[in-house]
């Protein structure tokens, strides 16, 4: 043989073994799958079809032995034998085809099987049969037998529109194809032998037949006993497929929008809560939906990890319903009401700028066009910033936010983690914190167990700097591995919130007792101790509920998908009793440590709540975060006083030997016309004596503001309407006259209430009460229609 004829042959050969090399495609099936979500412990908790129509699950990495045993014994006897080919079946094969006159036996392995399911089944043709054989043999080079058996398993037809193993033991069966039965695996090896004629819900005797007889081989082959193989032929077959399991298909629905699209999600969701928040969610929903309130959410965090172990995004719909139960409300922006206070009051303790009991104005508020008020239309005059908080009052958290800056504030809720703040701070102003801005329960329950998480892990790292910036983070709905817990970081000094203001908020919202929150004393009866909030947004559309403990925070929101708002639909009422029920289904819980590390003793006043100043005769001590920066108390006054009591003196017009001197707690006038009808307490300054010519700030405008623009809307009658002035005195007996622009005009006692109707423009308004003390205000009437 010639060198050129060698050199050729080689050729052929060489360019025969890379062709064979790359005849199979490195994905031998394109197929689109089902997106699976399972629980932590790996069971099913929901799936979704594939794209094609077809319940097709991901390939697992394992099969169970009883459907391996059962489907070589039925299929292919030597698989672990052969390369990928049976000569001996297919010769077998040949001669049954040859004797019947047409094609009854294909002699196919399982390795051949294999292909032709990724060839779509294509006409049984020898060419095709060629084709087969030689994919086959490149496949078993490929791939080990194990792995040949997954993929048999994961894309053999099981009748109707169920492809795989898994999803044929779900739709069939009702578990997974790990828990399978001798009779079940038996009844699967044989039905993706003619799925068109083998149908569970058809056919059923000569489904029983086939299956029998393979159970008898099996028997035969020593894999079961006799009485296993009897026990097994008793069992019945599955009359028609079953609904897959329906827990946390919102979280699926997520799963699947953040790109786990056919994907098997190993979920961090507990089964057993997932379960019972589910049932607690139905059983409060069918007793809100008399009111007209048809849509719940609930999420249970664990605090440690921030782990989802329980996600329920709405309650369970058909898709005929009205409702829109199909919205997964853990994502919808909603608006947040009250629910974002604590965060503020925190932010405040740790700026050191009040203390828990610090007085808060709590009066008749505009600010630059904004007037808030508060749920129950009252004032208090002045309340402790820690019944602020619990009581959910407006007017104390708009100064609040007035002083920490709503610029600030906005920064400090991105940086825990709300992403739903879209604008600019200047676009939120000073309503972010009464639900001027949108928030979404899955963030916000995630910053609360954030702020449970900072608090948690302060006590696990040695040395100054106790703070680790992964404490802050949205929740995890994938599981956390040990590895990822256990890699370095990097610790801080300090943190968006440190531990002590989070331990001091924590502490206050412990109050079972919840006096006048949105609707009235309510009391909640609790084994655990929780720190909870609720939220109301405007127009009763919203009812918020968070609490947490150091191992579990749990986030409650009910109202309507559409907004539509219902009386009585507060946190408070409506989302706070299903917060308990939840809390009250979850393992026993501790409480947190108090950081005293991070904490200073000081002494307060015991009524103003502030640092005590040397007036203050009340005094209590407090342990708060370290290095406040409280002003001392400015409502405690030294005042001289005659003999009697009576009357206010200075020495021009009494004998210094005739004057006393008293500590006395005096608010500013507007306050304390609020305060003394709340605190029966408090005293109001004596007089000033007519002898004496010393004055005093003894009135207060209310409203309108010094500079404020008014608008005066005409009344129903198309007339002109009319604006209600205002104005405090801190001697209730005294009058005050009223002058509009030099004209007298009228004169209050008492109630310092007038009504005007001031033409369009600016104005001055005077205010002289009966002691020569006066007041000026201007403002504008910028329209009166």
């Amino acid at each position: 043989m010639s060198r050129r004829i060698k050199y050729i042959a080689a050729s052929i050969v060489l360019i025969a073994l890379l062709l064979y090399y790359f005849s199979l495609p490195a994905t031998l099936f394109s197929d689109p799958y089902s997106t699976v979500l399972q629980a932590r412990s790996g069971e099913l908790l929901t799936a979704s079809i594939a794209a094609d129509g077809q319940w097709r699950f991901p390939q697992a990495d394992s099969i169970p032995d009883k459907f391996v045993e059962a489907l070589i014994t039925f299929e292919d006897k030597r698989f672990y034998q052969h390369p990928g080919v049976d000569v001996r079946a297919m010769a077998r094969a040949f001669r049954q085809n040859m004797k019947a006159g047409k094609v009854v036996s294909g002699g196919s392995t399982l390795t051949m099987q294999v292909i032709r399911l990724s060839r779509k089944n294509k006409s049984r043709t020898v060419f095709e049969k060629a084709i087969e054989i030689l994919l086959a043999t490149r496949l078993e080079l490929r791939h080990s037998k194990e792995e040949i058996l997954q993929l048999y398993a994961a894309h053999a037809p099981f009748g109707g529109n169920v492809v795989g193993l898994e999803a044929a033991c779900w739709r069939y069966f009702g578990r997974s194809m790990q828990e399978l039965s001798w009779g079940e695996a038996a009844l699967l090896a044989v039905l993706p032998n003619a799925p068109s004629l083998l149908h569970p819900g058809k056919n059923r005797t000569e489904l029983i037949n086939k299956r029998n007889a393979l159970l008898d081989q099996l028997k035969q082959r020593g894999s079961i006993d006799t009485f296993a193989c009897s026990l097994a032929k008793e069992e019945s077959i599955p009359e028609a497929p079953l609904p897959l399991p329906r827990y946390a298909r919102h979280l699926l629905t997520r799963a699947k929008a953040e790109a786990k699209q056919g994907l098997v999600v190993h979920s961090s969701i507990d089964l057993s809560v997932q379960q019972q928040v589910e049932e607690l969610v139905e059983v409060h929903h069918k007793q809100l939906a008399g009111n007209q309130i048809h849509n719940a959410a609930a999420i249970v965090l664990k605090v440690s990890t921030g782990e989802v172990l329980a996600y329920v995004g709405n309650v369970t719909g058909d898709k005929t319903s009205r409702h829109h139960n199909e919205v997964d409300i853990l994502a919808a922006p909603r608006s947040t009401g009250s629910i974002l206070k604590p965060f503020l009051y925190a932010a405040m303790l740790e700026e050191g700028k009040i203390l828990p009991h610090t007085l808060l104005p709590d009066v008749p508020t505009y600010i630059n066009g904004f007037s808030p008020k508060n749920f129950s239309k009252e004032y208090d005059g002045a309340v402790p910033a820690d019944k602020a908080l619990i009581r959910s009052l407006n007017v104390p958290m708009v100064y609040l936010l007035k002083e920490y800056r709503y610029e600030k504030f906005h920064s400090l809720l991105q940086e825990l983690g709300m992403t739903s703040l879209s604008q600019a701070p200047d676009h939120y102003g000073l309503s972010l914190i009464l639900g001027g801005a949108e928030g979404n329960l899955w963030d916000i329950t995630g910053m609360y167990a954030s702020m449970g998480r900072t608090l948690t892990n302060f006590f696990t790292h040695p040395g100054r700097q106790k703070y680790s910036a992964r404490d802050v983070h949205e929740p995890i709905y994938t599981v956390v591995s040990k590895d990822s817990t256990n890699t370095q970081e990097t610790l801080e000094i300090t943190a968006p919130l440190r531990a002590a203001a989070i331990y001091e908020t924590f502490t206050v919202l412990t109050n079972v007792f919840r006096p006048g929150e949105e609707s009235g004393w309510r009391y909640f009866n609790s084994s655990k101790k929780i720190a909870w909030k609720t939220g109301t947004s405007y127009g009763f559309r919203d009812g918020w509920a968070v609490g947490i403990t150091p191992e579990y925070a749990v986030g409650v929101w009910v109202g309507n998908a559409d907004g539509e708002g219902r009386p009585g639909l507060t946190g408070t009422d409506a989302a706070s009793p299903l917060l308990f029920s939840i809390f009250s289904r979850l393992p026993a819980t501790t409480w947190f440590k108090e950081p005293r590390t991070e904490m200073e003793k000081i002494v307060t006043c015991a009524t103003s709540g502030f640092i005590a100043s040397s007036l203050c005769d009340k005094r209590d001590t407090l342990w708060v975060s370290a290095g406040t920066h409280a002003p001392v108390c400015p409502h405690h006054q030294r005042v001289h006083l005659s003999a009697d009591g009576k009357y206010q003196v200075n020495s021009q017009c009494s004998a210094v030997s005739a004057i006393k001197t008293e500590n006395w707690f005096v608010l500013p006038p507007v306050q304390e016309y609020y305060y003394k009808e709340k605190v029966i307490s408090y005293k109001f300054l004596p007089p000033i004596h007519p002898a004496c010519h010393e004055a005093a700030a003894a009135m207060e405008m209310i409203y309108p503001k010094n500079q404020a623009r008014i608008f005066i809307p005409r009344n129903l009658s198309g007339d002109k309407g009319q604006v209600l002035f205002q104005a405090a005195h801190n001697q209730s007996s005294m009058r005050i006259f009223w002058h509009l622009d030099g004209t007298y005009v009228g004169s209050t006692q008492g109630l310092h209430q007038l009504a005007l109707q001031p033409e369009k423009g600016r104005h001055v308004l005077t205010l002289v009460d009966e002691q020569g003390t006066a007041l000026v205000r201007t403002f504008e009437v910028v329209s009166d229609m």
